[in-house]
């Protein structure tokens, strides 16, 4: 069974960068689709990107141009790579696989952006 841990978030103020990370713990990381997810205050749980085995990424509109989604095969790592940070980034990232798999949500990582 995979699981999935987020980790990187924080505090970060209106055009700052943060970096965030989800290692997977066994199971079949580096041939999966995987994606970050968001979930603002009081919304649903939505995505921001997903790359594929390859390095191939999509992202929702919001965030082109500004976050990066990348992957470590060999470290069974996914990043996102958040640079003009804007307060409507605010939430709860999650990494998950595209499309998700509802058994595989961890518990995420808080990002704040405010000043």
């Amino acid at each position: 069974q995979l699981q999935l841990v987020e980790s990187g978030g924080g505090l970060v103020q209106p055009g700052g960068s943060l970096r965030l990370s989800c290692t997977a713990a066994g199971g079949i990381f580096r041939f999966s689709v995987m994606g970050w997810y968001r979930q603002a205050p009081g919304k649903q749980r939505d995505l921001v990107a997903y790359i594929v085995v390859g390095g191939a990424a999509a992202y929702t509109d919001s965030v082109k141009g500004r976050f990066t989604i990348s992957r470590d095969n060999a470290k069974n790592t996914l990043y996102l790579q958040m640079n003009n940070a804007k307060s409507e980034d605010t939430g709860v990232y999650f990494c998950n696989f595209y499309p998700l798999r509802e058994d595989y949500w961890g518990q995420g990582t808080q990002v704040t952006v405010s000043t």
